[in-house]
This record gives structure tokens, sequence and C-alpha cells, in this order.
């Protein structure tokens, strides 16, 4: 039997994303019923569920998940090529990550992927977390972590262990062995809410992780360079503020590291099927190999 229910496939990737019916209709301009109603003319016509309807709200049955995944990448790219299109322009790849990286990282490299790839328009998208890929209109996406993510499809770009650094003179003086004693006052900076990564650090360095009131986030790593270098409290970092350890703004204050933390490549459902794409993710891991 012939698909034809497009229009309800993509009310039915709308509420996937929002995760809520009464905000897909409001933002269609329809009636709950009438979205309900879609939904279930499209179940009818797939032959499976698409929802679990629970007591309190609806959650994706398994195959829901493959369905958003698919129906995801496809509108996505049909969204982005219509632009392209409007805009008289070909394909572009976009690029997400954050400025802290751009900057430290990328910036110096790209005249070379110009060069290698005179065809491919490349777009930076400055991200700090990854939200909706999709929606953002992104190809690919650096994130900073462990790789122990569930949400996209991710693999190593370089290892970059992470360490604490605080402003000159801002830890205590006191036994190079009382560790804990020296960072006991201090304030953590955190990179987003919930990340255990200095949690993560605490385990490494074999003392008790210390579940403090006085933390503060950070999202933006830029920010939060500064924010430490100014007297705000001691943050996780990694080899790209060494310009500003050397110039003595920063300083280390251990050697303990997290040597499973670097930056990875994250993509949306399907996008290495483009061959731009994959030409950009594969420069991206070769100069990413380079001393």
């Amino acid at each position: 039997m012939r698909f034809r229910h497009y229009d309800a496939l993509r009310t039915f990737t709308l509420v996937a994303s929002r995760g809520s019916v009464t905000r897909t209709a409001s933002e269609l301009g329809l009636t709950k019923g009438a979205v309900s109603h879609q939904l279930c003319t499209l179940e009818d016509q797939l032959g499976f569920k698409l929802f679990e309807r629970l007591p309190r709200g609806m959650a994706l049955t398994r195959k829901g998940e493959a369905m958003f995944d698919t129906a995801r990448a496809a509108f996505g790219s049909i969204d982005r090529q219509i632009g392209n299109l409007r805009a008289g322009v070909g394909s572009a790849v976009t690029l997400g990550l954050s400025t802290y990286l751009a900057s430290r990282w990328l910036s110096p490299k790209l005249m070379g992927f110009l060069q290698a790839y005179p065809a491919i328009r490349l777009r930076i998208q400055p991200m700090i977390d990854l939200y909706d890929l999709e929606r953002d209109g992104i190809d690919i996406a650096i994130r900073w972590g462990k790789g122990d993510w569930s949400d996209l499809p991710s693999e190593l770009l370089f290892n970059c262990p992470a360490f604490p650094a605080a402003a000159p003179g801002l830890v205590p003086q006191k036994s190079a062995d009382d560790l804990y004693g020296r960072l006991a006052c201090l304030t953590l900076l955190h990179d987003r809410d919930g990340s255990s990564a200095w949690e993560d650090w605490f385990a490494a360095a074999k003392i008790a992780f210390d579940s403090r009131a006085t933390t503060l986030t950070v999202r933006d790593p830029n920010v939060r360079v500064q924010a430490v270098i100014d007297g705000q409290g001691i943050a996780l970092f990694d080899r790209l503020v060494n310009n500003e350890i050397t110039a003595g703004k920063l300083q280390r204050i251990t050697s303990h590291e997290l040597n499973d933390y670097g930056y990875y490549l994250a993509y949306p459902p399907g996008r290495l099927s483009n061959p731009d794409v994959a030409n950009l993710a594969r420069w991206l891991k070769h100069v990413a190999a380079e001393p």
C-alpha cells in the first residue's frame, strides 16, 4: 500500500520533538483533537504504534523512535534544500561547535579545508549545548566530554585530558598532599547543569567528591575561562588554555587529569550519507590526528 499521509508524518515529528500534543497544536494553529486524530490516522496507515499512551503524557515506542529519526532527517534535509534553492545557491555544510574550540583549535586550520574542498560552502555555527541539531540545521557538531552519550551517534575526534586550574594565588598554600583541604573553600565552576565532570575528576584524584553548595554554572567555555582568571573559582580546562597558563593568567593546581575526556564528533541520523558532510568529517579527523 502506497504511503500518502506525509502531513500527518510531519505532525508526528513535531509532537515527538516537542514532547507535547498541546504545544504542537498551538504551533500549528490546530486543536488538540485534530493533532491526535492525525496521529491515530498515521498509526493506522503505518500498521504499528508510534506512541505509548501513559497516565501522564506519552512516550515513543521503539518503532516510533526509529520512525522519528528517519522522518526528522528527511524533513530536515528538505527544509535545508528549500532554503538553499530560495537563496539561489547550492547546499552548504554546517559545523556546530563552541567559540572556545573554534577560536583555539579550528580557526588556524580552516584555510586547509577551503583549499582541499573549494566547492563546499562551510558554515560555522557557534553553539554551547546540543539540543536539536536538525532544528538548528547543523550537519556535524563537536562536543566535549567522555563520549558516554546515547542521544546522537558520536565518535572521538581527539583526546584532550581535563584538569583543574585557577587564577594564580587563589588556591591556599597548604600542604601539597592536602588536596582536599586546598580545594574545600573554593567555588567549582560547572559547564552545565547536571554535569558529572567534577565528580569524575574527584574520583580520578581519589578524593571524596564534595557536593558543596558553592558551585557556579557557566555554560560558555570562553566566559568560564575569564571567570576563573577573575578569581571566581576553579574550573576544568584542557591544553587549549596553555597560552593563559604560559602567560601566568591561569595556574594548574594539581597533576590529576581526566584522561578519558576529549572532543567528539556528533551527527544527526543519516547525515553522513551526504558526501560533503562525510568529507568534512574526514578532514576534521585528519587534522585532529596531526601532531
